[in-house]
């Protein structure tokens, strides 16, 4: 079975300003989820699902999800936080979704066979989902991968970042830690962080022996945390919590190419002109999908 390309496509960009899912950065106003879906259909990859939420759905579907007709079969699913395992509250008060672990879960129909899971924010680089294939092709169980990038080259220049930092045994992941607030004044010699350390920009690679592990710690976490209004179920701690348990192994794919994503406004013409370069030197066709 070809692999399932899954995208995390309904965050709120609260500190962006705006639905960065569907804002344009290439030269014939590409998004950054149009450069993954190219990637993975070069790739290999057969069928995508997109999260999202009920209300950019029309937006969403006429101004991306259209492009793609005819180039790869795709489904939308909604992400909200009503949508919870069965016996599990949900405050009255809870608006926001609970976070990508959960919008992971809320998919787990459309996962019938081994998926890679990706924000849509987020550029990866055609290696990334080569990567992803050649793994998800031979994985059997729960044995799964993380694409993983350098610390230093993840940071933006408009602000603090949250980023899952890695540590690896071997090649495989040991455990993962959600770091928040990390600025570049954070990173060099003598401080917080060296800059090379591995970290997890959500580009992982499943089989479907992942879903009832997930189910589970997304139960553990609302019975822990569902009265919190700011609680979130981050997928990197998800994870990291079946290999610490011995329930999963995951395997650490060294990132081939350069990151770059957009988390604040400023980051967006520095995305743009990323892309520029990449098209002039023949990575990208002028126009993805034409």
């Amino acid at each position: 079975m070809a692999p399932t390309l899954l995208v995390l496509a309904a965050g709120m960009g609260t500190r962006y300003g705006g639905l960065k899912q569907i804002d344009p950065v290439g030269p014939s106003g590409e998004t950054l989820l149009d450069y993954a879906v190219f990637d993975a259909i070069r790739a290999g990859f057969g069928r995508a699902v997109f999260v999202i939420r009920r209300d950019f759905e029309d937006a969403f579907r006429s101004s991306i999800a259209a492009k793609y007709t005819g180039r790869i079969p795709f489904e939308c699913v909604f992400q909200s936080a009503g949508d919870v395992p069965g016996g599990c509250a949900v405050p009255a008060s809870r608006e926001k979704p609970w976070g990508t672990g959960h919008a992971v879960w809320c998919a787990r129909a459309a996962l019938p066979g081994p998926f890679a899971a990706i924000n849509a924010d987020d550029f990866y680089g055609p290696g990334s989902f080569s990567l992803l294939s050649a793994f998800l092709g031979k994985a059997q169980g729960p044995r799964f991968a993380l694409v993983g990038f350098r610390l230093a080259d993840t940071l933006s220049e408009g602000g603090t970042v949250s980023r899952g930092v890695c540590r690896p045994v071997g090649s495989l992941l040991g455990s993962i830690t959600e770091e928040r607030a990390i600025g570049r004044a954070d990173v060099g010699p003598g401080r917080r962080f060296t800059g090379e350390e591995t970290v997890s920009m959500n580009c992982w690679g499943f089989t479907p022996a992942f879903l009832p592990g997930l189910e589970s710690g997304l139960r553990g976490f609302l019975a822990a945390r569902g009265d919190d209004p700011t609680a979130e179920f981050y997928l990197p701690e998800s994870v990291s919590g079946l290999v610490s348990s011995g329930a999963a192994t995951v395997e650490i794919l060294p990132g081939r190419d350069a990151w770059f994503g957009i988390t604040y406004p400023g980051d967006r013409g520095r995305v743009a002109a990323a892309i520029g370069d990449l098209v002039r030197r023949g990575a990208y066709p002028a126009r993805l999908f034409g």
